[in-house]
């Protein structure tokens, strides 16, 4: 038998720390494009303006987000100033108290081991570290639906005036950051609860109609920026359409409309998506999520019923956004805390019961993937630092082999985060550093010097966010010829623009001077061609940043 139930975990408090420290590295790192890059834009106008109500992207009107986390954005540029570290902060200490919330939840329906291991599961999940990283909504919109979800427990527990309050404004900030779907991941948990206890009368208690009240009453920021912006102005073009509604946006198109596919912006769905991306973007759990399904959980909710909430909530999501017509894989990570405990107790329960030689078997097929797999790219991609890779990998294997000392649980642990640290220590020290060399838009904007800053700058034939975001002031975006030549009459100018635009401009006689070239590829979509250093060239496009004398 293994420990007590509610033995602490002896290595939480390092295992912890590993953790949030391997997670760090992101911060310093550049913001990718397109999202990243668009959405740190957008809060960037914000504070140039000094209008926090109404939201620009692409040079027009943009609706396709509320303004919670460009809110909470243009808050910590106001503080830390327009750069890569003040974009992704607050959502690095967001997802911070999203670990807290994941524990308190953790250990107010379980105990304090279950808690402590869904913590380290959540921290180290591979889809956790790409979001700290490549930072949009979802660390913003995990942290406050679990908080949501948290209060509520509170509140149907003991009627608490502040957990009403708090459980109706953490829903207010889940709404006010993707709309009103996140209803259905707060509350479907609670209703699968009430379906399978027979609690009908909570249909008619006044606490939840009250927090339902109060959180609405919560979002009237929201609701008064997209009236301000768009209902009173039907004369502006948005989505191709005039007379467009930004309240009904919010509550119908932006979420519900791309579900049944009929709002402005759509997509194909796959039922198997979701699937085989948390099969990935859930390691090195992937194995203990499955195990902790299908051992002793009907038990654990017989024991304590208020955990169908954090179940149902699970399988309800996840069964909606498979028959969604519009998906992405950073979708899933709203589920990532109801899924860290649910497989922090499943590993407990098998600890409990000397039942997981076989996970620890997994775990170290698992990592001995890893490092073959890391090595394997690097060699590939014709990657540097050949010898710090061959160094961390002798760590890692170390690590494992230190890990074999500890039992039962512990060593899944421990196996569990040698593989998170080995990978997350590719991605933010070697790989992602050599991707970025490629995406020309932020690295162009590093060459514009302190006393250039004053003058107009334009792109043309050659988009970037990334350059919109890093190059000083404000940069006009130039469709047309004719916004072309109008730029070009406002000598001296800053122009990024194509190599074969660039060349046109000089063999037409205007006098140009090359600041910088560069080769560009779209890295968040990459290909074997562009890996394989032998075809590379052949995928990579030439931009150029000219000074317009």
């Amino acid at each position: 038998m293994g420990p007590s139930d509610g033995q602490r975990l002896n290595i939480f408090g390092l295992l912890l720390i590993v953790a949030i420290l391997f997670n760090l590295p992101a911060l310093w790192l550049p913001i990718i494009e397109p999202d990243g890059a668009l959405y740190a834009t957008i809060a960037k106008k914000m504070v140039r303006d000094g209008d926090w109500l109404n939201m620009y992207g692409n040079g027009s009107d943009w609706l396709d987000k509320p303004h919670f986390p460009f809110w909470v954005t243009a808050l910590s540029y106001s503080v830390f100033g327009i750069n890569s570290f003040a974009y992704k902060l607050p959502a690095f200490l967001f997802w911070l108290l999203g670990l807290r919330f994941t524990y308190l939840t953790g250990n107010l329906l379980y105990n304090r081991r279950v808690a402590e291991v869904a913590v380290l599961i959540q921290a180290t999940a591979l889809h956790t570290v790409l979001a700290n990283f490549d930072v949009r909504a979802e660390p913003y919109l995990t942290t406050t639906i679990i908080g949501a979800v948290y209060y509520m427990l509170l509140l149907d527990r003991d009627s608490s005036g502040k957990a009403l309050v708090m459980a109706a404004f953490f829903t207010a900030a889940a709404l006010m950051t993707k709309g009103l779907f996140v209803l259905i991941t707060i509350g479907a948990g609670w209703g699968i609860y009430w379906l399978v206890t027979a609690q009908w009368k909570f249909l008619v208690d006044w606490r939840w109609w009250a927090w339902l009240a109060l959180s609405f009453i919560f979002i009237l920021p929201e609701l008064y920026a997209l009236y301000v912006q768009f209902d009173m102005h039907p004369e502006k073009l948005v989505f191709g359409k005039y007379e467009v509604s930004g309240i009904r946006f919010f509550f119908w198109d932006s979420q519900f409309g791309r579900f049944f596919n009929t709002g402005p912006i759509k997509g194909s769905g796959d039922p198997t998506f979701f699937v085989h991306t948390t099969l990935w973007a859930f390691l090195p759990w992937t194995l203990g999520l499955l195990a902790a399904l299908f051992y002793k959980l009907r038990p654990s909710l017989k024991d304590e019923p208020r955990r169908w909430v954090l179940l149902g909530s699970v399988a309800v999501t996840f069964l909606l956004f498979s028959l969604s017509k519009f998906q992405l894989p950073h979708y899933i990570i709203i589920c990532f805390p109801y899924m860290a405990i649910i497989t922090a107790n499943g590993l407990v329960q098998l600890d409990l019961h000397a039942r997981l030689r076989g996970l620890i078997i997994s775990q170290n097929i698992i990592f001995g993937l890893v490092v073959g797999l890391v090595l394997a790219l690097s060699y590939w991609v014709g990657l540097p630092h050949w010898p710090w890779l061959i160094v961390g990998a002798l760590l890692a294997i170390g690590a494992v082999l230190v890990g074999k000392r500890a039992n039962g649980l512990e060593a899944i642990m421990v196996k569990g985060m040698v593989t998170f640290c080995l990978i997350s220590g590719f991605l933010f020290f070697i790989f992602y550093p050599f991707l970025f060399k490629y995406q020309s838009g932020s690295e162009v904007a590093k060459q514009i010097k302190d006393d250039w800053a004053g003058l107009p700058i334009g792109t043309y034939d050659s988009f970037s966010y990334a350059f919109e975001f890093y190059a000083p002031g404000e940069v006009q975006l130039l469709d047309q010829q004719a916004d072309l030549a109008a730029f070009l009459e406002t000598k001296p100018a800053l122009l990024y623009t194509s190599k074969a635009i660039a060349d046109s401009l000089t063999a037409a006689g205007l006098k140009t001077q090359l600041i910088t070239d560069s080769e560009h590829f779209h890295i968040t979509r990459l290909k074997g061609k562009f890996l394989n250093p032998k075809t590379r060239t052949s995928t990579l496009e030439a931009r150029r940043l000219l000074l317009i004398e």
